[in-house]
C-alpha cells in the first residue's frame, strides 16, 4: 500500500471507528442541545462548552436541588505517522538481548540508536470523572485515567473538594465567597494557563492541536488554592506539598510550594475577550519535585527520539524537555490570550530555574516561547484550523547547556458534534546544541497524526 493510499485509510479508520460513527438515517445532532444538562455547580463542562474556559467561573451554572452526582468521561485515540532521526556517535553498552520486532541482536548495543516506528494506531486512552454537590456551591471532583500511555491500569489523577459558597450562613463569609473559590485536597497545579488548553490523556478536547507544550508544566500536588475574581480581575495563591503525591519522610529535605497568579480576563464586548494573567511558583527544596514530569499519562509522540529499547511506558514523555530540577526550582510564565469573534491568540514566555538533587548541584536555567493562532468557524464553532510554534531554550545539565529545540505545528479539527472531535496536525520538531554522545544530537521528528476524542 503506498503512503498517501495509507494515510487515507487511517483517516478514514479514525472517523468511522465507535468514537466517531452516526448513522445515515440518524444524523449526529451538533446544536448545543445535543449538550446534556449539567446537575453540579461551578463545574468546568467536559464537552465543548469547556473550551477557552480557564479558572471555573463564579457563575453557579447548574441549580441546587439536594445531593447530586455526576459521571463524565473522555476517549481519545491516535493514529501516528511520524519518522524521526539523528546524528549522534555512536555509544555502545554492555551486550542486550535482542528486542522483538526490531532490527538489533544481542550485539547491537549502541544506546545511541533510534527505536525503529513507522504509521500506526497508539493505545486509546481514557478518564474517567465523579462528581458530588455535597451542599449548595460545595462539589467534589474525582478524576482517574482509565487507561494512560505510562499507567496501562485504572490510576487516580486527583481528588479535591471545591467551595464556591459558605456552608456556614454569616455575612461576611458569604460576602468573601463570592468573589472566591477554595479547593483543598490533591488538585492540578494552577500553574500558568496553557495546562487549561492541553491534553489531559484522554481529555484530548480542549486542545485544538495533538501535542502539549516541549517543557510541559502540569503536575498534581497536595494542599489548598484560593482564587478570587471580580469584574474581570483575577488572583489566585496556593501553598501544596510541591510533590505529585503525599510524603511525610525527610522533612529536612523538602519545604512546601508557593504559587501565585495574578491577571484579568475581560468580554470588552460581543466580539472581543482579552485575558492577560503572570503566574509565579518557588520551592526552596524537594525530593521530588515534579513540575516538569508530572504528566503521569505521557506524550502524544510515541517513541520519538528514544532508545531501540524503550518502552511505551518507561520512556512517556517522548518529544518532551525535562530540565530536571528535582531539588529547588522557581518559575514564572506570562500568558496573553485574545479572542476576536472566531480568531483565538495565546502565547507564553516562560522562564524556570533550579537545580537536581543533591543541593550541590549547580542552579540551571531554561526558557520557553510558544504562540499559537485557532480560527474557528461555520455554525457553532463546528470547524477550525490552528498552527502552533514553540522553543525551549537553556541548560538542561551535563554537556546539553546551551541547547534549543523547536516545534511547529499546524491542524485543523471538525466538531462532529459537541461531545465528539476529529483533528489532525503535522508536527516538525528539531534538536540543537545537543552533546554529540546524546541520542538527541541532531534530532528530528516530523510527521502527521490524527486524533478521535470524545468527552461528556
Amino acid at each position: 500500500m503506498t503512503r498517501s493510499r495509507f494515510f487515507l485509510a487511517a483517516v478514514m479508520s479514525v472517523a468511522l471507528s465507535p468514537l466517531g460513527a452516526q448513522t445515515a438515517t440518524q444524523p449526529a445532532d451538533t446544536s448545543k442541545s445535543s449538550q446534556r444538562k449539567l446537575t453540579i455547580q461551578y463545574l468546568r463542562p467536559q464537552d465543548q462548552r469547556g473550551i477557552n474556559m480557564f479558572e471555573t467561573p463564579k457563575v453557579a451554572g447548574a441549580e441546587y436541588n439536594g445531593f447530586a452526582m455526576q459521571f463524565g468521561a473522555a476517549f481519545a485515540q491516535q493514529f501516528q505517522g511520524l519518522t524521526h532521526q539523528n546524528t549522534a556517535d555512536s555509544v555502545f553498552q554492555a551486550a542486550v538481548p535482542a528486542v522483538p520486532g526490531n532490527a538489533g541482536t544481542a550485539s547491537s548495543a549502541n544506546k545511541n540508536r533510534l527505536m525503529a516506528i513507522s504509521n500506526g494506531f497508539n493505545n486509546a486512552t481514557a478518564n474517567l470523572y465523579m462528581h458530588a454537590q455535597l451542599a449548595r456551591g460545595v462539589r467534589i471532583q474525582l478524576t482517574s485515567y482509565l487507561s494512560a500511555r505510562h499507567h496501562n491500569e485504572t490510576w487516580v489523577k486527583d481528588g479535591f473538594i471545591q467551595i464556591d459558597e459558605s456552608p456556614i450562613d454569616i455575612g461576611l463569609l458569604n460576602s468573601i465567597m463570592k468573589y472566591t473559590t477554595v479547593k483543598i485536597g490533591h488538585f492540578e497545579v494552577n500553574y500558568g494557563d496553557f495546562h487549561f488548553k492541553r491534553s489531559d490523556n484522554g481529555q484530548a478536547l480542549y486542545n485544538p492541536l495533538v501535542g502539549n507544550a516541549i517543557l510541559d508544566a502540569f503536575t498534581t500536588e497536595v494542599g489548598a488554592e484560593a482564587i478570587v475574581q471580580h469584574k474581570g480581575l483575577l488572583g489566585v495563591f496556593a501553598l501544596t506539598n510541591g510533590e505529585i503525591r503525599g510524603n511525610i519522610t525527610r522533612p529536612a529535605d523538602r519545604s512546601p510550594a508557593v504559587m501565585a497568579k495574578l491577571g484579568f480576563d475581560r468580554q470588552l464586548n460581543d466580539d472581543v475577550r482579552v485575558r492577560l494573567t503572570g503566574s509565579w511558583r518557588n520551592q526552596g527544596s524537594a525530593i521530588s519535585n515534579t513540575l516538569y514530569a508530572g504528566d503521569r499519562a505521557g506524550s502524544r509522540y510515541y517513541f520519538v527520539m528514544e532508545n531501540y529499547q524503550a518502552t511505551e511506558s518507561a520512556q512517556q514523555y517522548s518529544g518532551n524537555i525535562n530540565p530536571g530540577f528535582s531539588d529547588k526550582s522557581s518559575s514564572y510564565m506570562i500568558n496573553p490570550f485574545v479572542k476576536v469573534r472566531g480568531l483565538e491568540l495565546f502565547g507564553m514566555v516562560e522562564k524556570a530555574k533550579g537545580r537536581a538533587a543533591p543541593n550541590t548541584n549547580p542552579v540551571r536555567e531554561v526558557n520557553q516561547y510558544m504562540a499559537e493562532a485557532t480560527y474557528r468557524f461555520l455554525q457553532n464553532d463546528k470547524l477550525y484550523l490552528s498552527a502552533r510554534w514553540n522553543r525551549v531554550d537553556g541548560d538542561i545539565g551535563g554537556l546539553n547547556n546551551d541547547i534549543k529545540v523547536t516545534r511547529g505545528n499546524a491542524g485543523a479539527g471538525w466538531f462532529i458534534a459537541p461531545t465528539l472531535l476529529l483533528k489532525g496536525e503535522f508536527v516538525n520538531q528539531t534538536y540543537d546544541g545537543f552533546a554529540r554522545t546524546d541520542i538527541r544530537n541532531g534530532g528530528k521528528f516530523k510527521g502527521f497524526m490524527l486524533e478521535a476524542v470524545t468527552a461528556f
